[in-house]
């Protein structure tokens, strides 16, 4: 169905369009009329030829529409919708043209450069001339491709929040989520692959579209179902085990600055010249994924990693060898030994790993051993 839009008006339009051609046409008709002779581009391209000037007896030039004196052209085809606009119009637009699997973005209503593109590529689709700018045959094709919009495809949904995000509204959606048992680790403030999961319990249960992000349908029901967490809910004791240093390090890590891990202990000591200077627990691969033995040497340091190959969070990340690294996890924080990682040895004590982030240096011994 064709919808009704906003047209300028033809008035506004010849004189924004028109008036320059127009001036140009007379003052070119007027010297013809005088005998000068002209050489310049017709309305079709070409070079014109010279002729004599027209005489008494020629014919004087059949007058157009706009009494110009040229040759008649077809009016430019009208402008709907382009750059700049803001309308429900334009929200219009992009919603049926996420239809068509041009617009990935949520409808705005604002016709900025995303919208520019988005046409285009439409056009170009639909063979039509690439302009970017909704024409009255773009719109012609476009409404006769496409349904009107629902009310959910213009006014979609509302991420609230989402994987990767860190602040206290998370915090409150992990509390809110364990009171409905969906969460069973301490609140950290991080939407990692915990979160996520737990995010999806709650949606089945509640009858939700499973995503596994909060938008405004999944917050709302959560809130209904659940009360203001309390402080201690929302800052619970934070139970990291008190860990002894290893008794017999291994002897590669009495000399220099090394991160020495134990597999025996399940511990990683800093150790400076022999003098262990701090001990975290920590975790390794599965037995299809093992954290690898062995002399190595931290060779980048990431704060803030994100692993595209697992597409999970590797905060103060401290690469040794290929993809494997000492990081802080997550999961092994809110699930301890239950867990495992991909190679990686995993620290549990995001605070404790933030220290040793800031004083290890690159190229500072590694050694991983039983």
């Amino acid at each position: 169905m064709r919808s009704a839009l906003v047209r300028m008006s033809p008035r506004t339009r010849a004189r924004s369009r028109g008036g320059p051609r127009r001036a140009m046409l007379s003052a070119v008709a007027a010297l013809a009329a005088t005998g000068v002779l002209l050489t310049g581009c017709t309305a079709q391209g070409q070079e014109a030829p010279e002729e004599p000037a027209a005489s008494q007896e020629e014919p004087a030039p059949e007058e157009t529409d706009d009494g110009s004196g040229g040759e008649t052209e077809e009016p430019a085809e009208e402008v709907l919708l382009s750059f700049g606009d803001e309308s429900e119009q334009v929200r219009e637009l992009q919603a049926r043209l996420a239809q068509r699997g041009h617009f990935t973005a949520q409808p705005t209503g604002y016709y900025g450069d995303v919208t520019v593109g988005a046409v285009s590529e439409y056009q170009r689709a639909a063979g039509l001339d690439v302009t970017g700018e909704v024409t009255e045959s773009t719109w012609a094709a476009l409404t006769e491709a496409t349904s009107d919009p629902t009310e959910d495809e213009l006014f979609p949904p509302q991420q609230m929040m989402g994987y990767g995000d860190n602040s206290e509204q998370v915090r409150e959606l992990q509390a809110r989520l364990a009171q409905r048992g969906h969460f069973d680790g301490n609140p950290t403030g991080y939407y990692g692959d915990v979160t996520v999961a737990s995010v999806s319990s709650f949606q089945r249960a509640a009858g939700i579209e499973i995503t596994g992000t909060v938008f405004d349908d999944t917050w709302a029901a959560l809130t209904e179902r659940t009360t203001q967490p309390t402080e201690e809910e929302m800052y619970p004791p934070l139970e990291v085990p008190e860990v002894e240093p290893e008794s017999e390090l291994d002897e590669r890590c009495l000399t220099g600055r090394a991160l020495c891990v134990s597999k025996t202990s399940n511990t990683l000591s800093w150790v400076i010249d022999g003098d262990v200077q701090m001990t975290l627990d920590v975790r390794f691969g599965a037995e299809e994924t093992p954290t690898r033995e062995g002399e190595f040497e931290v060779y980048w340091k990431s704060r803030h990693h994100h692993s595209t190959l697992y597409d999970s969070p590797m905060p103060y990340a401290m690469f040794f060898d290929g993809g494997q690294a000492v990081h802080y996890s997550e999961d092994f924080a809110a699930n301890g030994y239950n867990g495992a990682s991909h190679g990686c040895v995993n620290v549990r004590d995001e605070a404790g790993i933030a220290a040793l982030f800031d004083e290890v240096r690159e190229g500072d011994k590694v050694i991983v051993y039983w």
